[in-house]
């Protein structure tokens, strides 16, 4: 051996002195657990050290041959509040559109009785309320034949143009309603604004089209009714103080003959500049929403880009075709002048390849959903006509009571309150001020304590008390004789007291209702069908309700039992209430089709790098 070897040999000695001589693992052993994880142990050194704690080394390895795990701390979801919806500028021109109907439709309620009387002086109380009913009935009659099929062509041609269909063929029903001079021309154009009209249906769907989270469907689904509310504070007001100028105002508007000839056409003339602002909202500003043809060259969106890029050049004095690099980089709106603005991104939506067929639709819970929509719809139709006759109808006269007749209170009484079209509408905006103002604050509280089933359940149990209690207003005493209008403060706190109760049931139910038929939708391809199929539904309940409800109304009249058609009405919405228990809030995919594994893979692939962003 030479010296070199030698000198490393004892080298190695000295080592292993110092840390304990080297010994072989024998992995077949039975002390194969105070074996080092690499392979080799150690035997302990000098009596002078510390005799080494094998299990202790173990667990250190152990530690270090883990993967690295961080607890990072869970973010708490934000509270949702109204600023956090998203896509907020196409829900504000979903609301103007939406706002532009149910002004028409509550400004007709406040002066109906009255413009009827115009066309025939010498006909009954009783004859112009059954024709009121028909006239209401006739406009869901239109709807009922219709709405299936608009919310079909929703489907497959897009949401946008079926909208402005809609808003188009209700503007020329207000114009012809208004200049109408006899009752079937009246009737006539009352159902070509439904036949043309299958909005309601086709807005739900673009709602859950724009808002997909659950999480946001309180508020979202909101809107809706909340416009509705909204239509009820300006339409009445706004139709009584516009009809018939040259009889109410005539030191302003005597002697303009088309005044005179056509007394109730300004609120129509009204309606049908708000329909028409709302179609060009639509047709301007609204994004198609349905996946097939949102890629679509849409020419009122490019249009009003084009218009907006020319605007910031003229103001900005931006050159044609040239931007400074600055400003090309600082701003991020997109305006450069040879090109289209790019659209902001959106979440993609699954791209379904196979669509549902019609046959498969109708789930049981999509039939329980639907009848309880319409029993509802029904019973609040017919409140609503009956409501607007009563208030118009005038109040008992015992003067001019059938010499054989004799009121037996609470039950054989007659009579209504015999409120002018003003106060109409004055009663009227009363019930939709306190409507919006529970929409806004109290409602989305209530749902996301309760949830939307429980909460719709609970609430529908307003509907029989307020049936039940509407017609003894009749019987509240006037401070002025009859046949004058019931004045004084008891009959107004009694009115307010009732619209209330009305108020709050509709505020938790109607969009409730809303939610629960978006919901129940068995698959996504036939969400607008759902939609067209609910609307269908109550368009039928209304078609019946409010004509049959106007016939008996007037019966009662004529019989001196006003009262009857109000508690058959608490009977429908008992009914509502019972079937209630039978309906559960579905995800809108009970139905998985062939195919919809994968698309919604792709979707959710698309949407990656949004959420990253």
């Amino acid at each position: 051996m030479s010296t070199s070897s030698k000198s490393s040999a004892r080298s190695v000695r000295s080592v292993a002195s110092d840390y304990g001589t080297i010994a072989q693992s024998d992995t077949d052993s039975d002390k194969s657990s105070d074996v080092s994880p690499h392979g080799n142990d150690y035997d302990g050194g000098s009596g002078s050290e510390v005799p080494y704690d094998r299990a202790r080394r173990r667990s250190f390895i152990e530690e270090d041959e883990d993967p690295l795990q961080i607890e990072l701390p869970v973010k708490k979801p934000k509270p949702v509040t109204w600023s956090s919806l998203p896509h907020k500028g196409q829900l504000a021109i979903l609301t103007a559109a939406r706002l532009a109907e149910p002004l028409v439709q509550t400004s007709l309620r406040s002066y109906l009785f009255y413009q009827l009387k115009s066309f025939d002086r010498s006909l009954p109380d009783s004859v112009i309320a059954s024709q009121a009913g028909i006239m209401q009935s006739s406009f869901a009659a239109a709807q009922l034949c219709t709405a299936m099929l608009w919310g079909r062509a929703s489907d497959h041609g897009g949401r946008k143009r079926v909208l402005l269909i809609g808003l188009s063929g209700t503007m020329i029903s207000c114009l012809g309603f208004g200049f109408a001079t006899t009752f079937w021309q009246a009737l006539i154009f009352r159902m070509l604004g439904g036949a043309l009209n299958g909005n309601v249906g086709v807005m739900r769907t673009m709602v859950s089209e724009i808002v997909r989270e659950k999480k946001y469907q309180s508020r979202a689904f909101l809107i809706l009714p909340m416009c509705a509310n909204i239509g009820v504070i300006i339409g009445p007001m706004m139709g009584g103080l516009t009809s018939d100028p040259a009889g109410n105002y005539p030191s302003i508007f005597a002697g303009i003959k088309w005044l005179e000839r056509f007394p109730y056409s300004p609120p129509n003339i009204i309606s049908a500049i708000f329909l028409f602002c709302a179609a060009c909202f639509i047709f301007f500003g609204l994004e198609e929403t349905h996946e097939r043809y949102a890629q679509e060259h849409d020419r009122g969106v490019h249009f009003r880009r084009k218009v907006a890029g020319s605007l910031r050049r003229i103001f900005k004095g931006e050159k044609l075709g040239y931007r400074s690099c600055e400003s090309l980089l600082d701003s991020h709106d997109g305006s450069v002048t040879e090109y289209e603005p790019p659209k902001p991104k959106k979440h993609i939506a699954p791209r379904y390849k196979n669509k549902l067929p019609f046959r498969r639709i109708f789930t049981y819970n999509v039939i329980c959903t639907l009848i309880c929509h319409a029993l509802m719809a029904g019973s609040m139709g017919t409140f609503n006509n009956v409501w607007y006759s009563f208030l118009s109808t005038p109040a008992y006269d015992p003067a001019k009571a059938p010499p054989d007749y004799t009121p037996h209170p609470p039950f054989t009484f007659t009579g209504g309150i015999g409120l002018p079209p003003r106060s109409v509408g004055f009663a009227m905006a009363i019930l939709g001020s306190i409507g919006i103002s529970m929409q806004l604050f109290i409602y989305p509280l209530v749902n996301d304590r309760l949830g939307t089933v429980r909460s719709w359940r609970i609430f529908l149990y307003c509907f029989p008390f307020v049936y039940i209690l509407a017609p003894l207003l009749s019987l509240i005493p006037s401070t002025t004789p009859p046949p004058s209008q019931k004045t004084g403060w008891p009959i107004w706190i009694s009115i307010t007291s009732l619209l209330f109760l009305q108020v709050v049931g509709k505020t938790f139910a109607s969009p409730a209702t809303t939610i629960l038929i978006n919901n129940c939708s068995p698959h996504p391809s036939v969400l607008g069908t759902i939609h067209g199929i609910g609307q269908t539904a109550s368009s039928a309940a209304r078609t019946v309700g409010p004509a049959l409800g106007g016939f008996l109304y007037g019966l009662g009249l004529r019989n001196g039992v006003v009262a009857a058609v109000f508690w058959g009405l608490a009977i429908v919405a008992s009914f509502s209430c019972v079937a209630s228990n039978w309906v559960r809030e579905g995800n809108g995919h009970e139905i998985r089709l062939e195919g919809d594994d994968e698309a919604e893979a792709e979707a959710e692939a698309e949407n990656r790098p949004l959420l990253r962003s």
